[in-house]
């Protein structure tokens, strides 16, 4: 439980579902989790009455008609869905409530866009993004947040480039305050992660707040407009230093890719 409250501290993109999901195979339901979801910053497409929002299923008119769905946008087919990857629940009930909103800020200019990848989106300039909690029912305590994020081209290989400046900028550590919550990100190291896609940058870091740390893993991918942002931690507080499943970010990109 302190490993999932220093998570909802200081890691706002880490979907509440990810940490349900990653230790039992249903919701709390008892039926298997909603693969739709809800997106933050949501353009026309993924407004009232849009696939995977309220309403998708058409409200009757006058007529007692029910008004017919509307086509889910590009970015919501390419986010992971329930049944996509066997192994794995995959649910976007939304995020922890009791975690703040927004990006991060960190105490050392060099450091925000790591500081940024740990927010609601990978960082301002991101039009649209869509989450995804991904929990293993394999490997005990380990939890995915899986994002889909829309930009300029141009916008998203410069987010990929600051990134690959930052993390050895960032080596030693930075701290970082979101809604007056704080803590700290330590060791920052860049990890080899094949992750496909047209270019991505990987590293790990242990996060720390009230005396209790955890590591994350984490992976940005960028395919061409579109970024992908996967943090992968262990919910159940070991030692073990948590790794993004590549059979996760094989599937998210290949869905990028078909969707687009």
């Amino acid at each position: 439980m302190k490993a999932r409250t220093v998570m909802a501290a200081l890691l706002p993109a880490l979907l509440f579902a990810a940490v349900g999901c990653s230790s039992t195979h249903t919701s709390a339901s008892g039926n298997s989790a909603d693969p739709k979801g809800s997106a933050s910053s949501p353009g026309p497409a993924a407004s009232a009455g849009s696939a995977g929002s309220p309403g998708a299923a058409g409200t009757a008119g006058a007529s007692g008609t029910a008004a017919p769905k509307r086509a889910a946008s590009r970015l919501e087919r390419s986010a992971l869905e329930q049944g996509d990857l066997a192994g794995y629940q995959i649910s976007a009930n939304g995020k922890n409530p009791n975690a703040p909103t927004g990006q991060p800020q960190a105490d050392r200019k060099a450091c925000q866009p790591l500081a940024d990848i740990m927010g609601d989106k990978p960082d301002p300039a991101a039009r649209e993004t869509v989450n995804r909690g991904v929990g293993s029912q394999t490997e005990l305590g380990l939890a995915v947040s899986a994002s889909v994020s829309s930009y300029t081209e141009s916008d998203a290989k410069a987010l990929i480039a600051r990134l690959k400046d930052a993390v050895p900028a960032c080596a030693s550590g930075f701290n970082a305050t979101v809604e007056k919550k704080a803590g700290s990100y330590r060791d920052v190291k860049a990890v080899d992660y094949k992750a496909g896609g047209d270019e991505s940058v990987s590293w790990t870091t242990t996060v720390s707040a009230a005396g209790v740390a955890a590591q994350v893993h984490l992976v940005v991918v960028r395919q061409g407009d579109t970024v992908v942002r996967l943090m992968a931690l262990n919910v159940t507080g070991s030692g073990k230093t948590p790794e993004v499943p590549h059979a996760v970010t094989d599937k998210q990109i290949q869905k990028v890719r078909t969707a687009g």
